[in-house]
């Protein structure tokens, strides 16, 4: 790579860990006089342009205090910037009335201007004399000074924008509005179709149930990202969760965290406990995971072949591992399109990888979920190939790799050979209710 650097050997690591690693740094051993048994921690990172959601629980292990992480949240496309185009998308408004239609070079101006808008108003550096903030957006001409236009943004419009719009105080049970349904839509990004950051949270700690299928109540909160600098966001995010956990109302981790350098510093904390030993953020994955294996058998009318179901990853296979899934062998569909199938359990916790079962299509009251299939094509290498070789089927064992990112890695290794094939899915996506 032109950096120098080596991709077999980097690490990801999510921002809410990096956070709460940058909170372990400053605390050094007295984290443990923070937290006791049972206590859970809910991070919220909300940046520029994504939200990052995590809950970490505090455990006991041969008489010591462990982290471990109980949920991740996909994800989100939602951040700062939508702030600003908001506010951005109410300024122009503002200009239209006045005649002025900005080109898109002051477009670009102006959401720079309500950037700086935004953070006047959310750290609360406006006072109640100061009902409106001046927009100021320079001309094109060599006259720039006399070409500047400029409006007043109302303070009550600008802090409705931000609170009412993406912090609205909402039920636990509230959830993000859905995309409306449309046959076609533009290749690109897939941004939230709602900018509500509070139902976006409230579906994510719905998710999060304890053995009787409750949601688990978090004790603590830590937060992140740019838009928590702002002492109005802060504030409305705890009044949002005084409302969901009344009885037990969550407390601050670390009003004073340094949200600028936390996750640099809690990255660079990471890589050297990595190196010498030390607390860790446990995590493991909350289900089992099996791959469909078509049955050898006679075709009937009418009737349809059993799976048998290979688990590859056991419940609690923890993140950053790798595991022999099978010892036994199988044929492995190369050099043309082909579906695979797989499925999860939350319930079968004894399931060991290379364990086997038969699976039917019919068999509603089954313990396995269907995950999404994954249709591809695992090319071949006709480098290795003989021109008389029509080779579509290679024989392979599998190995799982469970990463620090919540990605399975299922690898295809060629049992008479060196040759590998690579499958791999999130097994983090949240699941809709």
């Amino acid at each position: 790579m032109g950096a120098g650097l080596n991709p077999d050997s980097l690490l990801f690591l999510e921002e809410p860990q990096a956070a709460l690693y940058a909170w372990l740094a400053e605390k050094g051993d007295q984290w443990r006089e923070d937290l006791k048994v049972g206590d859970v921690v809910f991070v919220c990172d909300i940046g520029g342009g994504t939200t990052d959601l995590s809950m970490i629980r505090v455990e006991e292990e041969e008489g010591d205090l462990v982290l471990r992480r109980l949920a991740v949240g996909r994800r989100l496309l939602l951040g700062g910037d939508n702030i600003d185009l908001a506010l951005a998308y109410k300024a122009s408004e503002l200009f239209a009335r006045e005649g002025i239609k900005l080109d898109p070079w002051q477009s670009t101006s102006l959401q720079r201007q309500c950037r700086l808008a935004k953070e006047k108003f959310l750290k609360g550096e406006t006072t109640v004399a100061d009902d409106a903030l001046k927009i100021t957006i320079a001309g094109r001409s060599s006259r720039a000074i006399a070409g500047a236009v400029s409006i007043d943004l109302p303070e009550k419009d600008a802090v409705s924008i931000i609170l009412d719009g993406f912090f609205p105080i909402c039920s636990l049970e509230d959830r993000p509005k859905a995309r409306s349904v449309m046959g076609l839509r533009e290749i690109g990004l897939p941004y939230e179709s709602d900018p509500a950051f509070s139902r976006h949270i409230a579906r994510f700690l719905s998710s999060c149930l304890d053995e009787n299928g409750e949601p688990i109540a978090p004790t603590h909160f830590l937060l992140n990202g740019g838009v928590f600098r702002a002492s109005l966001a802060r504030k409305r995010f705890q009044e949002q969760l005084s409302v969901w956990f009344p009885q037990n109302e969550p407390r601050d981790l670390s009003p004073d965290a340094d949200l600028e350098r936390a996750v640099s510093r809690g990255a660079a904390y990471y890589g050297a406990m990595k190196q010498i030993g030390g607390v860790r953020i446990r995590s493991a994955s909350a289900r089992s995971y099996y791959v469909g294996i078509e049955v050898a058998g006679l075709a009937v009318p009418g009737a349809t072949l059993p799976l048998k179901l290979l688990c590859i990853v056991p419940q609690g296979m923890e993140e950053g591992t790798e595991i022999l899934a099978s010892s036994d062998e199988f044929e492995l569909v190369v050099g043309e399109t082909a579906i695979f199938r797989f499925f999860s359990s939350t319930s079968r916790t004894r399931d060991k990888p290379g364990d086997v079962f038969l699976w039917r299509e019919e068999n509603d009251e089954s313990d396995f979920e269907e995950t999404d299939p994954i249709e591809t094509i695992l090319e071949l290498d006709s480098s290795t190939l003989s021109d008389a070789s029509n080779e579509s089927f290679v024989t392979v064992r599998f190995r799982s790799v469970l990463t620090e990112l919540g990605v399975l890695e299922i690898w295809c290794d060629e049992t008479n050979g060196s040759r590998s094939w690579k499958l791999e899915f999130s097994v983090r996506e949240e699941r809709r209710s």
